[in-house]
């Protein structure tokens, strides 16, 4: 996305994404992701060269080399005066919050929640992926509605509408775990059960329901441990919930907000100003979030590139 920093108009241009800077060749990914959105922007009639670009990316925390690497590269490629990559769980933070100190639990395919204090503490809770983690996420919802359906078609479990709704869903019950696995991502096919496990639940049916109201205590079990981990720097901890899974509705989201509210712990819950675009922007022009130590950043400071006149204003990436 292209800001234009006076009136914050911006253009979009969307290609698909990079598989993380920690998986094999990340920083090539992501750079060339970065160029096939940003360059289209560049072309267009009045197209501005940004002043600052910033990448939230994944897999910048755990490979801070390589989100170096990024920052190196985009210099090079955008010939911007700065360049600063930092982890998506960041700018995600950044823009739920405004900017300030809190927790954010970003609950979709997985979840995890990062926690920023006012002093720059970071706690990352879970997040750890669908084998070893993301308990309550939409792919342990999805999976454990369908492991239902299963025991149910077997015969080794209580009956539940879950079978007939795997069935309309997915095909031949037979068949099922070669076409969770069909497309290479079966997390996210399993979360794609997630829906129907929540109308389930909407509808009184005793198994969804306990799936649901476990994933909901999972989720909650998650913000509060990053809450605990950090400061807002006096005051009650704000909190905002974001993330595809939101859209469930009450059978997840009554749960998950009665068990935060009801915690003990300082915490006030906070519906999200912004997306994570919103963070990546608001990190791009300010150096004064707690946020600050979270992010590569690189400013130009030779004239190897010459670099074309900013536009006035000055847009970011």
């Amino acid at each position: 996305m292209l800001w234009n920093s006076a009136d914050s108009s911006r253009a979009v241009s969307s290609v698909a994404g990079a598989p993380g800077l920690a998986a094999p060749d990340g920083v090539a990914a992501a750079r060339a992701a970065v160029r096939a959105a940003v360059e289209p922007l560049l072309e267009e009639p009045g197209g501005a060269r940004p002043e600052s670009v910033l990448v939230g990316a994944a897999g910048a925390a755990s490979a801070p080399a390589a989100a170096r690497s990024l920052v190196g590269a985009l210099l090079a490629d955008l010939l911007v005066q700065e360049a600063a990559v930092t982890s998506d769980a960041v700018t995600a933070h950044a823009g739920a919050l405004g900017g300030r100190a809190g927790v954010v639990l970003a609950i979709g395919t997985g979840s995890v929640a990062v926690g920023i204090g006012s002093d720059g503490a970071y706690a990352r809770v879970d997040g750890w992926g669908p084998l070893l983690g993301d308990d309550g996420s939409g792919a342990r919802i999805g999976t454990a509605g369908l492991r239902a359906a299963l025991r149910a078609h077997d015969g080794r479990g209580p009956a539940t509408v879950l079978l007939d709704a795997a069935a309309g869903l997915f095909g031949d019950l037979e068949g099922l775990p070669a076409t969770v696995g069909r497309d290479g991502n079966p997390a996210r096919t399993a979360a794609s059960f997630a829906p129907e496990v929540a109308r389930a639940a909407d509808a009184g049916d005793a198994v969804a329901s306990a799936i649901v109201r476990d994933a909901a205590a999972d989720l909650a079990e998650t913000a509060l441990a990053a809450a605990g981990r950090i400061t807002a720097g006096g005051g009650p901890l704000p909190m905002a919930v974001t993330g595809g899974l939101t859209g469930l509705g009450p059978a997840l989201m009554a749960p998950l907000t009665a068990a935060l509210t009801g915690s003990g712990l300082p915490v006030r819950l906070t519906s999200a100003l912004g997306d994570p675009l919103d963070g990546a922007r608001l990190l791009a022009v300010d150096r004064a979030t707690p946020h600050a130590s979270l992010v590569v950043r690189v400013r130009r400071t030779t004239a190897s590139s010459p670099l074309p006149t900013p536009a006035t204003p000055p847009a970011s990436a």
